[in-house]
């Protein structure tokens, strides 16, 4: 199922990611989509916020992956945007898509596709809108089970 939604600030995006991370429960994976500064890592501390962390978010870019504490959750963040092969990085990530007290979220997930597991994958992609600086369209995929227990709103596709 896709549902789209238009958020014209920062502030919108986040309480878009804050209703995600309230619903999630272990074993998901969101893969996030954008160009560069397109709002992923904007959208993984907002997920990460509603899913109970206070944990210190920020893009793994050069580290690969960050863990953070979500009450009785771990949220694996990956950023592959400087991976062309996965090697043992494949090893762990099977390890954790089958941890099911673990979430994961990917940015660039790239070689990392045919890993996902897709009754387990929600697909985010962000795209800047021109309607302002930090406008954006998200377009989600995932199962209509997911979308409606996140209760995101109306779709605008």
């Amino acid at each position: 199922m896709k549902a789209c939604f238009e958020t014209n600030s920062e502030m919108e995006t986040q309480a878009l990611g804050i209703k995600i991370g309230k619903v999630l429960h272990g074993g998901e994976i969101i893969e996030l989509s954008s160009d560069v500064g397109g709002g992923k890592t904007t959208l993984t501390k907002a997920i990460a916020k509603g899913a109970g962390s206070t944990d210190l978010v920020h893009s793994p870019t050069f580290t690969v992956s960050n863990v953070y504490q979500a009450k009785d959750l771990e949220i694996h963040h990956y950023d592959f945007y400087r991976i062309d092969q996965l090697g043992l990085m494949s090893e762990e990530l099977g390890e954790v898509i089958d941890n099911p007290k673990a979430v994961v979220i990917i940015e660039w997930a790239g070689e990392a596709h045919d890993l996902l597991p897709t009754e387990k994958l929600t697909r985010v992609t962000l795209s800047r809108t021109g309607r302002g600086e930090n406008s954006r369209s998200l377009e989600i995929e995932t199962n209509a089970a997911f979308l409606k227990k996140a209760d995101l709103g109306e779709s605008s596709c």
